[in-house]
């Protein structure tokens, strides 16, 4: 009963804390108060004044993570209807995630091999660029953290949906269809909910682009289980 009693309190609390931290980012409105952000801030605060561990916390933060599965499926709606628009892009778009996935894997094992990280923690960072279920599916399979790998991945859909606003006046990305690219490969679920800002249309691309890049990795890390590497 006391362990039911704890992951209701840390559910109810994870909702408020979202919640509170949307109601923040409507009155604010900065690139620094996106709703992830500051709802993961303030949870941080109120397990630390509540001397609550990270076990006690994911009594009730599974079930959480439990959802994050049908909402990935969830975004098959909105490509459905924009199936016209990928439809006509399918080729660049199998191109852009190929090349994305490349360089998110790469360019995060070198960097992290260059901040000398040890090696369970580069194989925990490495799917930091893909949607937390596909992320922590690969960590696993291929010896590193799931749970590191989350936060990971977190961290990087916050920063990259909280900047991705700021580049878009920098890059000259007049394309609906360039502007969901960025956002599903930078910055995955995040980016998503970002692109919706801008657009149907950057939405779809932007959840399509997530989800295969998510299963692109799931079958990166199931052949590197296989074989072994």
């Amino acid at each position: 009963m006391h362990a039911d009693i704890i992951a209701f309190f840390w559910i109810t609390a994870t909702c408020f804390c979202y919640l509170f931290a949307r109601v923040v980012h409507g009155r604010v409105g900065a690139w620094w108060s996106s709703p992830l952000l500051v709802a993961c801030v303030f949870c941080l605060v109120l397990a630390l004044s509540l001397h609550t561990s990270y076990r006690d916390y994911m009594q009730g933060g599974k079930w959480l993570i439990m959802l994050l599965g049908p909402a990935t499926v969830a975004f098959a709606l909105p490509i459905y209807e924009q199936r016209a628009l990928l439809r006509k892009h399918w080729s660049t778009l199998l191109f852009g995630v190929a090349f994305g996935c490349v360089l998110a894997l790469g360019g995060t094992w070198l960097m992290s091999g260059w901040l000398g990280l040890s090696n369970g923690l580069r194989l925990s960072m490495l799917p930091r660029s893909f949607t937390t279920p596909f992320a922590m599916a690969f960590a696993k399979d291929v010896g590193g953290s799931p749970d590191l790998a989350a936060v990971c991945v977190i961290a990087t859909g916050v920063l990259g949906a909280s900047l991705g606003g700021i580049l878009l006046r920098i890059l000259p990305l007049q394309s609906s269809f360039a502007r969901g690219v960025m956002f599903g490969m930078g910055a995955h679920g995040a980016g998503v909910a970002k692109a919706r800002e801008f657009g149907k249309e950057e939405e779809a691309v932007a959840g399509l682009v997530m989800v295969l890049a998510g299963v692109t990795c799931a079958l990166i890390g199931l052949a590197v289980s296989m074989l072994g590497i």
